[in-house]
């Protein structure tokens, strides 16, 4: 009771409100406005508003030219000829699927109520107001209408492919009709007109599929959105989409911290991966410098040995030259002694022996000296021979 007691004011406050508008626009007094009461809770609450939807019900005919139908038309003329149209399925059976879809209308019609001011305000007059009352003879009598049109559905596809040779042979003898018609007033006949027509008729005439599939019938309800429930929902819509927008926001601001810590983390990872490339050129210098060293070492080295080989070869080497030419002067000698009395005298054979044991004991490189060695041997074993 309190509840309608605050709220009644708010009611009389407003319409006193609109009524002393007008009287300000039009110029005459407030009580001069007629108050006219308009209530749109009974048909909010007692019935409710909808609309049959038929679908598809456009494949079962189709618009001819007039070439088809063999006439020809007057030109330069100010009278529009409008094309005929024609079933592209026999009567027995395109009639039993059209007659569902008025009967479904024929009820909505029975069944509901118009009002002018509603289809004004909805902006479309395929909506009807049903009372709650008549609901269920209408849907009685649409479920009736459903089940005819599946009926009629199954039974053309059951005959297709007979439908469609009859549809195929009207035609045919359609389009030599009007052959025949053209060629008696005098028009040209293109080649395979006939053939064209048909194949045209074919390739409008429905499909199975589209039989079973498009051939839709429903009902569809509709209520009536109030203006406040209309600014609630556009006050909802607002909130909704502003918490999207902050949701977006949110997600926006979540995507670049994460694309920014990804940015951080890769070039982490390119500064690691430079530092450890930095380390490895370090790595391999120090490994090259170090090589370098230890060669130039060992060259420097070699270069040393090679100089203290060479200061204590020198003595040997001038030894080795006087023992070569003493060597090859005895041997000159005893050459020139068994040459001239065939073999050696006794202090020809003693020289040979101790020049053949000062060799052996002076032997420190035997490629050197190898040839002396040898050829002294030999003279040896010719002296022991003797």
């Amino acid at each position: 009771m309190l509840e309608l007691s605050t709220a009644a004011p708010a009611v009389v406050d407003g319409a006193e409100a609109r009524s002393q508008r007008a009287a300000q626009q039009i110029g005459v007094q407030g009580t001069e406005i007629e108050r006219l009461p308009f209530d749109l809770s009974v048909l909010s609450e007692e019935g409710i508003f909808i609309n049959v939807d038929a679908q598809g019900f456009g494949l079962l005919d189709r618009r001819l030219d007039w070439q088809a139908l063999g006439i020809s038309l007057p030109r330069n003329t100010d009278l529009a000829f409008r094309p005929p149209r024609c079933g592209l399925l026999p009567d027995r059976y395109r009639l039993p699927l059209m007659r569902p879809a008025a009967r479904t209308h024929t009820a909505l019609r029975r069944y509901s109520y118009r009002f002018r001011l509603t289809e004004t305000l909805f902006e479309t007059v395929a909506y009807r107001w049903v009372p709650w009352r008549a609901f269920e003879a209408f849907e009685r009598d649409f479920e009736t209408a459903r089940l005819d049109l599946e009926s009629a559905k199954l039974d053309i596809l059951a005959h297709y492919d007979a439908v469609r040779e009859e549809v195929i042979q009207t035609f045919l003898q359609l389009a030599t009709d009007s052959v025949r018609r053209l060629q008696a007033t005098g028009q040209t006949v293109p080649d395979g007109f006939a053939d064209a027509v048909v194949q045209g008729v074919l390739a409008a005439m429905p499909s199975p599929e589209e039989l079973r599939n498009k051939l839709v019938l429903r009902y569809q309800v509709g209520i009536i959105l109030l203006g406040s429930e209309m600014l609630a929902e556009q006050r909802k819509a607002r909130e909704e989409r502003r918490h999207l927008e902050d949701r977006q926001g949110e997600l926006r601001l979540e995507r670049q911290r994460q694309q920014a810590q990804e940015c951080r983390l890769q070039t982490e990872l390119w500064a690691e991966e430079e530092m450890v490339r930095q380390r490895v050129r370090a790595a391999e210098d120090e490994r090259r410098r170090e090589t370098e060293v230890k060669e130039r070492l060992r060259r420097l080295k070699l270069d040393a040995a090679r100089e203290r080989l060479q200061e204590a070869m020198s003595p040997l080497e001038e030894g080795a030259k006087q023992l070569h030419a003493a060597i090859y002067e005895s041997a000159s000698a005893i050459r020139a002694s068994l040459q001239k009395h065939q073999y050696l005298p006794g202090a020809s054979a003693k020289r040979a022996r101790e020049l053949t044991r000062w060799y052996t004991l002076m032997n420190w490189h035997c490629g050197s000296f190898s040839r002396n060695e040898c050829y002294c041997s030999g003279m040896r074993g010719r002296q022991e021979a003797a």
